[in-house]
């Protein structure tokens, strides 16, 4: 070879896929599983070995034993063991040629172009969207055998959940609950979470074979097997979005349910522990209250340690789980938007999302009284291709399927007691699962409300949502709040409760520059201080106006007194915030329903929380007057 074809791009390029084979990134062996035992399915969770020939799973039952059973169920009632040839979803997902990711199914994602279906099964109301290619499992295994059925029945009986229903995720659809209760909360982790134990072993064990099979191909001086390619651009394949760290101390419990010791150890849980629990000596106020004294949501989402600063990667290995592991060194990882933006800004790189392939958001609702920018752009950066010195080429998959199509295969699972046009937003233009995804929809019962009062709502007309923001004020500056001025009545011990935070800066800088109301203000940046001297000053009446914006009402919960006239700026988000503000009047006694007044501006894009106050029936006759 001359000097130039030595120096060319094309052989230094070769040169340097050769190098960073033989580097110490190379894919190591595990000597703990023997040859002879590639057949035999692995599981997460295995016991030690009593004998040095009983290496089989024909021992002791084992942890992972219900997921191999599950799996088993499952495969007899779509057919899989009747049609050997056939990939189950898990290869078609993300083995090194994606069966599932075709043209025609990118295509049908990005365009929109989804077969549609509403059933009914128990009490649920589910949509389901898939693309036409009969590829599909939707399409290529029947209806009732699928993830969509198992959907639907398993979360109107979740009382009766066990570790089999990790199949409802076994086809990798999208998955979108946005009814979620306290009741069944909990339940719905530990699926989820044996689902993910599920995904990450069966990862472990396409390595692990693959990883024999090199050896084997060396060992008689070999070429190593073409379909090698098991690995994404990094290591972590799992990321929980959460709100809290005691939502972080939640899931991990739902995890070690079915990683219990002592066959499982989890290393660093002391540590764990003390940094995502309360201190030894600390009382939560919320979880030692009497029953009633706060809203039973209010005491779940907020009792514990509630910072919402924190990032965990969690490693698992052959018999422990290890929190605390480096990104780049971990299978998932559990962390809040705000964490996650403020580690990735610091080490000015988001290469360890580049290979996420189980995206699970829990506790939306949440989400959205933080700054929801922050989880939107935490989603933007799992697609993102990491930086070449973190990639160890010739052992990942497919570059250009990796790079360009990892959010055609990425199953994404949203939770939340309700739906908003943020959250359902999320769903509709975010999700492009080529597996299809499915909603589950709720007919709403309306609030109750105290008898006898007089409550409006003023709707106006708005036909781009764009002007939403603008039509409201408009309308609550030039026609609703000189009615209510002129008023020597409703013009005093009047609460205007804002939801959006833009709009509350927007009526908060309206009031100061007017003249001659006397207001006062709570906010979610409302000192103790400040809170006790707002709330003393409208109760004696010294002001006439108090302002509250929702986000502060998610984290105070306080009840007001000296009500008499009540202005929702915009329906709230939470329903039970409309009746718990309408039940304040009536914290001091001798008040009579008579005396108080309610109005609620609102539009047609209000529909998310009309429906969750007035009922699905009485949103629909509100917007059609």
């Amino acid at each position: 070879m001359d000097s130039e074809d030595a120096n060319s791009p094309t052989t230094r390029l070769l040169t340097l896929l050769n190098v960073s084979a033989l580097k110490s990134r190379k894919r190591p062996t595990e000597d703990s599983y023997p040859r002879e035992k590639l057949n035999k399915r692995r599981h997460l969770n295995t016991s030690t070995p009593t004998e040095e020939h009983d290496h089989s799973e024909e021992a002791t039952p084992k942890p992972g034993d219900d997921l191999d059973v599950a799996e088993q169920e499952i495969d007899e009632q779509v057919g899989y063991q009747n049609d050997p040839t056939s990939l189950k979803p898990y290869d078609q997902h993300f083995g090194p040629n994606p069966e599932i990711l075709t043209e025609r199914n990118r295509k049908e994602v990005d365009k929109k172009h989804l077969t549609s279906q509403r059933e009914t099964i128990g009490e649920l109301r589910v949509v389901t969207c898939v693309p036409s290619d009969p590829s599909v499992p939707y399409k290529k295994h029947g209806q009732k055998t699928t993830v969509f059925w198992n959907v639907c029945s398993t979360l109107s009986r979740l009382d009766e959940s066990n570790n089999r229903q990790v199949i409802l995720l076994y086809f990798f659809v999208d998955v979108y609950f946005p009814s979620v209760n306290l009741e069944h909360h909990q339940s719905i982790r530990e699926v989820i979470t044996l689902h993910a134990i599920d995904h990450v072993t069966k990862k472990r064990r396409h390595v692990l074979k693959n990883n024999n099979r090199i050896s084997h191909a060396r060992s008689i001086s070999s070429d190593p097997p073409e379909d090698i390619q098991d690995q994404g651009f990094t290591r972590p394949s799992i990321l929980f979005l959460l709100p809290f760290r005691s939502s972080a101390l939640a899931w991990m419990n739902a995890l070690t349910i079915h990683t219990p010791s002592p066959a499982f150890q989890i290393e660093n849980h002391s540590r764990f522990l003390g940094e995502y629990g309360l201190p030894p000596d600390a009382v939560d106020k919320l979880a030692t209250a009497p029953p009633g004294t706060y809203p039973p949501d209010h005491v779940e989402t907020f009792k514990g340690n509630v910072d919402d600063n924190f990032r965990l990667g969690l490693k698992f290995t052959k018999k422990s789980v290890k929190l605390f592991s480096d990104f780049y060194n971990c299978d998932l990882i559990l962390a809040s938007p705000l964490g996650l933006r403020m580690t990735i800004e610091k080490q000015k790189n988001s290469d360890f999302l580049s290979s996420i392939e189980m995206l699970v958001i829990d506790q939306m609702n949440a989400l959205t009284m933080q700054n929801w920018d922050h989880t939107q752009v935490n989603g933007t950066l799992i697609v993102f291709s990491p930086r070449p010195s973190f990639v160890s080429f010739p052992l990942v998959g497919n570059l250009l399927t990796l790079a360009l199509s990892a959010k055609y295969l990425r199953q994404t699972i949203l939770l939340s007691p309700f739906e908003t046009p943020e959250t359902r937003s999320l769903y509709n233009i975010s999700l492009k699962n080529v597996a299809g995804k499915v909603r589950v929809e709720k007919s709403w019962p309306a609030v109750h409300v105290p008898e006898g009062i007089n409550h409006t709502f003023l709707t106006f007309e708005c036909l781009n949502p764009r002007e939403e923001a603008d039509k409201r004020f408009n309308y609550f500056a030039t026609q609703l709040l000189p009615k209510v001025l002129k008023s020597a009545v409703q013009s005093a011990n009047t609460v205007v409760f804002v939801p959006s935070s833009f709009d509350f800066i927007r009526v908060h800088n309206y009031f100061r520059k007017m003249n001659g109301i006397s207001f006062t203000v709570l906010s979610e940046y409302s000192s103790n201080q400040d809170i006790s001297r707002a709330r003393q000053a409208f109760f004696s009446g010294k002001k006439a106006f108090l302002l509250v914006s929702e986000r502060f009402h998610f984290y105070r919960r306080y009840k007001i007194k000296g009500i008499r006239n009540i202005i929702f700026y915009g329906p709230p988000a939470h329903p039970q915030f409309f009746s718990e503000f309408l039940t304040c009047p009536f914290l001091e006694d001798g008040v009579d329903p008579s005396d108080v007044t309610c109005r609620v501006v609102c539009c047609r894009y209000d529909w998310f929380k009309l429906e969750r106050i007035l009922g699905s029936k009485g949103a629909k006759e509100v917007l059609n007057e």
